[in-house]
């Protein structure tokens, strides 16, 4: 049987919504202890803004945590990352469609001019094809640009499902406890230069490997 275009755009929307569904039930059954977030917490509360940076394979997780916070995060432009828009915007993210190859640039340039208007970012560093922990200039650049205070959160979960893809992708099992572990905020210098940015972002690195090191010694 051959399907119209309407009818396999209907399939897709059927298919978006259940993998959003099956998603939010999986993290509600999770158990989620949070470190040394009182920072993000003081500056919700008082509607300013921030970033947040977490790992790729980690990004559900790190998503789920600034649910309707008034947040943007950027998804690269493929299939898979058409499903991870839906689920955002589930979440009331505001979702940009971009990557580090494809529209990169751009999508950069409007998180900054986002976050110039008071809204806050989810980035993963490594993404959106690795190399897996290794940090991109995107959140050390924006948070540089625009003096909105960067966060690190490593992540970790006790029980999970490891995908073999290239980030190592975690998927936690039902009822699995969740580790979250948040840096103090990092505020990057406008006017540092391009070595001393480099530095930064080598410095950010390291730390957020720290913290998913420390994070798994949680649970």
């Amino acid at each position: 049987m051959k399907l119209s275009n309407t009818q396999k755009k209907l399939l897709r929307f059927i298919g978006l919504k259940i993998s959003a569904v099956a998603v939010n039930f999986l993290l509600w059954t999770l158990r989620i202890k949070i470190i040394n977030n009182s920072f993000v917490n003081e500056l919700r509360i008082a509607g300013k803004n921030y970033i947040t940076a977490f790992w790729h394979g980690s990004m559900f997780i790190g998503w789920y945590l600034n649910k309707n916070s008034n947040c943007s995060a950027l998804i690269s432009k493929s299939s898979d990352g058409d499903v991870l828009a839906h689920l955002l915007k589930s979440w009331n993210y505001n979702v940009l469609r971009g990557s580090s190859h494809v529209g990169g640039k751009e999508a950069l340039e409007e998180l900054i001019s986002l976050l110039r208007h008071n809204y806050s970012i989810s980035i993963t560093p490594d993404g959106p094809t690795g190399p897996i922990y290794k940090m991109k200039a995107g959140a050390v650049v924006a948070s540089k640009k625009t003096q909105v205070p960067l966060f690190l959160v490593g992540i970790h979960c006790n029980k999970k499902i490891v995908l073999k893809s290239w980030d190592k992708f975690e998927v936690p099992k039902p009822f699995s406890k969740i580790s979250v572990l948040y840096s103090d905020p990092i505020m990057v210098d406008t006017n540092l230069d391009y070595d001393e940015t480099s530095k930064i972002i080598a410095t950010c690195e390291e730390k957020l490997n720290q913290l998913q090191s420390d994070a798994a010694k949680i649970y």
